[in-house]
C-alpha cells in the first residue's frame, strides 16, 4: 500500500475512510485488536478547503485548531495555506513548529495569560483578540505594539448550538468607549471580529453580525482608526447533510459583506473555522467488550437474563465514552447513530438497545435507545461526523485509552498535499479536485 509522511505521521494513500473492517484487520499489527480507533480521511478536508474557496473566495480561513489538533489535520491545512486560530501558548508554538509564518496566525482568545502575551510578542505572533478595558492596558504593557482587532457579540438570538456572547465580546454599543481607551494608549486596532457560536443554522445570524461590524468600523473611523480587517469567526457546519448547508448559510452571508465590506473597500476577510473542516473527515470505531440482556420493560433492572416470554434489551458495553472522544455529546449534544461493520441478511429482526462507554461511572453512556440486531462482543460499531471536540477533549478517566488514529487520502488529494508546492495550489486546484467534491 503507498503511503507517505506528514507531519511525522505516516498516511495511507488511496484507502476510503467506510471500509473499516478491512483497515482494522491491517491495523492489527500495530495495536491490540480491540482496541477503539479512528480513521481520519484527509480527503475529506481537502474538499471542505476546496467548498470554501468557491462559496466564499474572499475569505481566508484561520483553522480553529482547538477543535482538532491532530498533526496530520494541521499539516494539510498548512499546506493548502489556509491561517490558523490560537487560543494558547502551546498552539502558537505547535504552528510555529510547522514553519508557518507568524502572519498567519491570529491570537483569538480575548483573555490571555500575560506570558502568552510575551512569548507572542517574542515570536512576532501580533494580530489578537481583545474585548474589555483591563485586556488594553495588558497588552499595553506587555505587547503595545500588538495589531488589535476587538470582538463583539453577535446578535441576541444566534440559532447556534452554543452561543459564545455570554462569555466573549464586548456589546457593540460599548465599542467606542474601548476603541477611545486604545487611542488613548496608542494602541494599534486595525479591525473587528465576532463569533456567532458553534454550529450556527440560521445564516441571518452571520449578516445581522456583519451588519453590527460594519457600525463598529464607523465608529473607529470616527475616534481616528482606519481598520482594515473584518474577522467573521466560525460557526460554519461541519456535516455535509447538516441542518443548514454551508450553501445556503452563504446564500446569506455573502451578500451582507457584499453590502458592508464591498471588494473596493480595501477591507480583508477572515474567518475561524474549526468543526466545518474536520467533522465529517473522522470516523471512530469501537469494539464490544461486553452485552446484557434485560427486559425490555425494565432495562435497568439487575437481574440478568429474561424469564417467560419477556421482549430483550440489549446493553452493548464498548470501549470509548463520554470520558473519551465521546464527551461531544456532554458538550454539544450531538446527534450520534451506530453503523454496523457487517453485512446484514434482509429482514433481520432488530431489537431495544442501549450502548455504553467502558468507565465505571452510570453517566457514560452514549446511546440510550436505539435499534440493532442482536450483536456478540468483539463485534464493532462505528460513528461518523466525529472529528470536530472529541478526540482534542478525551481523557484517560479510569485508565481507559485514548483510540489512536490512521490516516488516509485518495490519490488526486495526496498530490495537492504531498507534491505541488503552496504557491502552486491556487492554479491547480479546482481541475485537480473537483473530481472529487463530495456535493
Amino acid at each position: 500500500m503507498m503511503q507517505f509522511t506528514l507531519n511525522k505521521t505516516v498516511v495511507h494513500i488511496g484507502k476510503a475512510a467506510p471500509e473499516l473492517a478491512a483497515w482494522k484487520s491491517g491495523a492489527g499489527a500495530y495495536e491490540n485488536k480491540e482496541d477503539a480507533f479512528f480513521v481520519a480521511d484527509l480527503s475529506d478536508i481537502v474538499n471542505k478547503f476546496r467548498l470554501w474557496t468557491s462559496l466564499l473566495p474572499r475569505v481566508q480561513p484561520f483553522y480553529a485548531i482547538k477543535c482538532n489538533d491532530d498533526p496530520c489535520v494541521l499539516g494539510v491545512l498548512a499546506q493548502l495555506g489556509t491561517g490558523f486560530d490560537c487560543a494558547s501558548k502551546d498552539e502558537i508554538q505547535r504552528i510555529l513548529d510547522m514553519k508557518v509564518s507568524p502572519n498567519r496566525i491570529i491570537y483569538a482568545n480575548p483573555c490571555k495569560q500575560k506570558s502568552y502575551i510575551e512569548y507572542a510578542a517574542k515570536h512576532d505572533v501580533s494580530m489578537m483578540t481583545f474585548d474589555n478595558e483591563i485586556e488594553l492596558y495588558k497588552i499595553k504593557t506587555i505587547f503595545p505594539d500588538a495589531k488589535l482587532v476587538i470582538r463583539i457579540m453577535p446578535p441576541d438570538d444566534t440559532k447556534s448550538l452554543r452561543p459564545l456572547g455570554m462569555k466573549f465580546g464586548c456589546d457593540p454599543n460599548d465599542a467606542g468607549h474601548l476603541l477611545r481607551i486604545a487611542k488613548e494608549l496608542d494602541l494599534n486596532v486595525i479591525g473587528v471580529s465576532f463569533h456567532v457560536g458553534c454550529s450556527c443554522y440560521d445564516g441571518s445570524a452571520f449578516a445581522e453580525a456583519v451588519a453590527s461590524a460594519h457600525s463598529v468600523f464607523q465608529v473607529a473611523e470616527e475616534v481616528g482608526f482606519n481598520f482594515d480587517l473584518l474577522d467573521i469567526g466560525g460557526g460554519f457546519p461541519g456535516q455535509w447533510s447538516d441542518k443548514i448547508a454551508i450553501k445556503k448559510l452563504c446564500d446569506k452571508l455573502t451578500p451582507a459583506l457584499d453590502r458592508y465590506f464591498p471588494e473596493d473597500s480595501g477591507v480583508r476577510l477572515i474567518a475561524e473555522p474549526g468543526r466545518y473542516f474536520v467533522e465529517s473527515a473522522f470516523t471512530v470505531a469501537v469494539n464490544i467488550i461486553a452485552k446484557r440482556v434485560m427486559p425490555r420493560d425494565n432495562p435497568s433492572g439487575y437481574s440478568d437474563g429474561l424469564s417467560g416470554d419477556k421482549e430483550p434489551h440489549y446493553m452493548y458495553y464498548v470501549n470509548d465514552g463520554i470520558y473519551g472522544s465521546f464527551n461531544c455529546l456532554v458538550y454539544d449534544q450531538i446527534e450520534i447513530e451506530p453503523l454496523l461493520l457487517k453485512t446484514l441478511e434482509p429482514g433481520v429482526a432488530t431489537y431495544s438497545s442501549s450502548i455504553w462507554g467502558p468507565t465505571c461511572d452510570g453517566l457514560d453512556c452514549i446511546k440510550k435507545q436505539c435499534l440493532l440486531p442482536e450483536l456478540n462482543t468483539g463485534e464493532w460499531l462505528a460513528f461518523r461526523n466525529m472529528g470536530a471536540y472529541t478526540m482534542c477533549a478525551a481523557s484517560d478517566f479510569n485508565g481507559m485509552p485514548k483510540p489512536r488514529c490512521y490516516h488516509t487520502i485518495r490519490e488526486s488529494c495526496w498530490y495537492v498535499v504531498a507534491v505541488l508546492k503552496p504557491s502552486q495550489i491556487s492554479d491547480v486546484f479546482l481541475y485537480l479536485v473537483g473530481m472529487v467534491l463530495v456535493d
